[in-house]
């Protein structure tokens, strides 16, 4: 895949990159061990004031930086303001709270003194996607160097110029040369790098296939990793739920960043009681939202990253009609693309769409659709709801809306997530862990765990 910006309104080409050969980027992995032996030295004051320096300067150039994202992944630009402030966010929480976090934690045994302190890795490569381009980096980055950590980002290939300014970003706010550097590397390079005894564990975020293969390949060489992959999240509406407020939630849940993001509720439960009320609202939604130009304000959908996603949804819902399944709205990408501009009529963009009476073994009952799709299902009980909410590969979050005590506990104890919201939209929090379980991944970012998976947990012993 080449690196290149290629607007995904237009399917234009905006600006392409020369790949970094194997001589260049072993260099920058010298640099980072080498940075590593004089960065682990730093205390936490002075990592807290880079990092709040950082926050200062996505915050002065948000608007710059978010026209960037919208630029090369086609969300709409007041999602993208929301993400770089969200960075922001992310960089302050961990430069106040780091030094608390990885704070000694003295333990009485038989020594004279006996304790566990965290002490950092060295090199971590982080392999990160496209759909969130800013914040998947800097919540990764902002704990992992609060930790004494330096950094080595793969960006996705489509996100050049936003793997680019997050370097610049960390640079302007006075990181030491080395500690943070970007690598314009394909796919292909990736095992290798991670393969090399400098860099010490790595963290993905992005699809099964790629989790495997950089899992498999630090597996090998005996280094952690974090992964956090794919997610068909279930959002399940019972006869108690808030039913408008359950629609407001489901129509965000599921549309956006245009429908791309691994923790979007994408299979909606529905109790046969409320199924009819719900999917009349839901499409009514649908059928309000406006589709064009991502650097629009006064547009709510925008177009998918990249042409084969656009392909590869459309093939996925074709498929499900002609296993059995009905699209109430949307489902005719040709359609959608004949209203637009005509600039925008070569752009990846899909129709919001809602899928129903999905029938058994279709493949769209086990699969994941990153784009602006709802899959619908009607069961006729809570038994059958949690039932149909686990019956898939992925656990990554879940959201249930229910007024009715026990079956808040039901969902919190059974539904098989690594993270479950109750009558609310499932989201990552920097004061929450976040990760799944299943083929959603393994590990934690954010939080006191997310920055203790890329440290030493050591035992300190003194007679």
């Amino acid at each position: 895949m080449a690196i290149a910006t290629v607007n995904p309104a237009t399917g234009g080409l905006v600006k392409s990159f020369e790949a970094i050969a194997p001589p260049v980027w072993l260099g920058k992995v010298e640099g980072a061990a080498a940075a590593f032996e004089i960065y682990r030295r730093t205390t936490f004051e002075q990592r807290a004031a880079w990092l709040h320096r950082a926050a200062e300067i996505l915050e002065r150039d948000r608007d710059r930086l978010a026209a960037l994202a919208t630029l090369e992944m086609g969300k709409p630009l007041a999602a993208a303001i929301a993400e770089v402030e969200k960075c922001a966010l992310v960089c302050r929480f961990y430069g106040d709270r780091a030094a608390a976090f990885l704070a000694d934690e003295v333990i009485e045994t038989d020594a004279g003194s006996s304790y566990v302190t965290h002490q950092p890795l060295g090199a971590i490569l982080a392999v990160m996607p496209w759909n969130f381009p800013f914040w998947q980096v800097f919540r990764f980055a902002a704990p992992a160097l609060m930790a004494g950590n330096v950094a080595l980002l793969k960006h996705a290939s489509n996100v050049p110029q936003v793997a680019l300014a997050i370097e610049a970003v960390w640079a302007e706010a006075g990181l030491p040369e080395g500690v943070f550097q970007t690598l314009l590397v394909g796919a292909d390079q990736v095992a290798a790098i991670a393969a090399d005894p400098r860099i010490k564990a790595a963290t993905l975020t992005g699809s099964e296939p790629a989790g495997a293969s950089l899992g498999a390949a630090c597996g090998a060489a005996l280094k952690k990793v974090v992964l956090e992959l794919g997610g068909s999240d279930p959002f399940i509406v019972t006869e108690t739920a808030d039913l408008a407020a359950a629609v407001r939630t489901a129509v965000v849940g599921r549309l956006l960043n245009n429908g791309q993001s691994c923790i979007a509720a994408k299979r909606f439960i529905l109790l046969e009681a409320i199924a009819d009320e719900f999917l009349d609202r839901l499409t009514a939604a649908f059928a309000a939202v406006r589709v064009g130009d991502p650097m629009d304000p006064a547009v709510d959908l925008g177009p998918l990253a990249t042409a084969a996603i656009a392909d590869e949804l459309d093939q996925q819902v074709r498929g499900a009609i002609a296993a059995g399944a009905k699209a109430i709205i949307g489902g005719d990408r040709a359609a959608l693309v004949a209203q637009l501009p005509e600039p925008l009529r070569g752009g990846s963009f899909y129709p919001a769409t809602i899928l129903t009476d999905i029938p058994e073994g279709c493949a769209a009952r086990q699969a994941e659709f990153f784009g602006p799709v709802a899959l619908t299902f009607r069961v006729p009980d809570f038994d059958a709801a949690i039932a149909l909410a686990n019956d898939i590969p992925f656990g990554l979050g879940a959201s249930c809306w229910t007024q009715n005590p026990a079956e808040m506990h039901r969902a919190i104890a059974d539904l098989e997530a690594g993270s479950v919201f109750i009558n609310g939209l499932v989201k990552s929090d920097p004061r929450l862990p976040f990760g799944g379980i299943k083929r959603s991944g393994y590990g934690r970012e954010l939080s006191r765990q997310g920055i203790q998976e890329f440290v030493n947990i050591k035992t300190v012993w003194i007679a």
